[in-house]
């Protein structure tokens, strides 16, 4: 009996039958993948790809996103603008009507980008993942998409990925967060310091010194925190501290040291909230002049 149960997250692709050759399924899939992108992205043209057939399957899909430029948050607020942004019309859909599917898997994904813009840091991509599961998915009104299938203990996902960028801009992007922070609770930055350091190859800390005005009132503000994944994949956060000799900028402070102390000692198991099929072997921080983080699925 064919499978001709509704289908879900759907990448529409077109008319039937599914494509024959890469060049008809780079037509395809370019600007499909592009209005997944949505207008958060700048630059889409530069998006360059490239793909092997086999069959129904696709042996290897290469896309390298360099010179691309993400503007973070920029969907929102278009969105809550009336613009052309919305959350509510997805790249996806649900396909109620199914008149055929096949099998297929995509053999092996590459993502590069060397690098691409994330609001205005430099972000070196370089991810691949094996083993994707797929279905061809062809509609009553004689429509083809793509309908993800997730993976399981039997047929496990494998790869790495490794996310890299330089120190002194996300340092940079820092200050402008901490800047509209403090904002919101009647202060001014002055000055922002921040140190980055690694005690072990899954550790990282950071130190942070800051000169904060209210009024004609300057202070102090002292930050600091570690994050560190042990041989289990397991995720702590510890040693936060939130502090200011300042009586009132201490007071102002109160609510965020709040948050902290909920945050002091939290633990995350990387590896078992993922779901079945996807298992974390390893994970690395870098800390430099650039700021990496390496993941190593298996």
């Amino acid at each position: 009996m064919p499978d001709l149960r509704p289908a879900h997250d759907v990448l529409p692709l077109g008319p039937a039958p599914r494509p024959a050759t890469a060049a008809e399924l780079l037509a395809r899939l370019r600007p499909a993948l592009l209005d997944a992108l949505g207008p958060t992205v700048e630059g889409s043209e530069r998006v360059r790809l490239d793909a092997d057939l086999d069959g129904p399957d696709v042996a290897r899909l290469d896309v390298d996103l360099t010179g691309v430029h993400v503007r973070v948050g920029s969907a929102q607020h278009e969105a809550g603008h009336g613009g052309a942004a919305d959350a509510t019309d997805p790249a996806t859909r649900d396909v109620e009507d199914v008149r055929s599917r096949e099998d297929a898997e995509l053999r092996r994904l590459r993502l590069d980008a060397h690098p691409l813009l994330v609001e205005d840091v430099p972000v070196d991509v370089d991810a691949e993942v094996a083993g994707l599961r797929f279905r061809w998915v062809e509609d009553t009104a004689g429509a083809l998409g793509v309908e993800p299938v997730e993976p399981d203990d039997a047929a496990p996902v494998s790869g790495h990925v490794r996310v890299a960028a330089p120190r002194d801009a996300l340092v940079a992007t820092a200050r402008r967060l901490v800047a509209t922070e403090l904002e919101s609770i009647g202060l001014t930055l002055a000055s922002l310091d921040v140190e980055l350091a690694s005690a072990g190859p899954r550790s990282v800390s950071l130190r942070g010194f800051a000169r904060v005005r209210k009024g004609i009132l300057s202070a102090s503000v002292r930050a600091a925190g570690t994050a560190e994944v042990d041989a289990h994949m397991v995720l702590t956060v510890r040693d936060l501290e939130l502090s200011s000799r300042n009586p009132v900028v201490a007071a102002l402070l109160l609510a965020a040291r709040g948050e902290l102390a909920k945050a002091e000692g939290h633990r995350v198991d990387l590896a078992s909230d993922l779901p079945p099929g996807v298992r974390l072997a390893d994970v690395r921080v870098e800390v430099g002049e650039t700021l990496a983080v390496t993941a190593r699925l298996a």
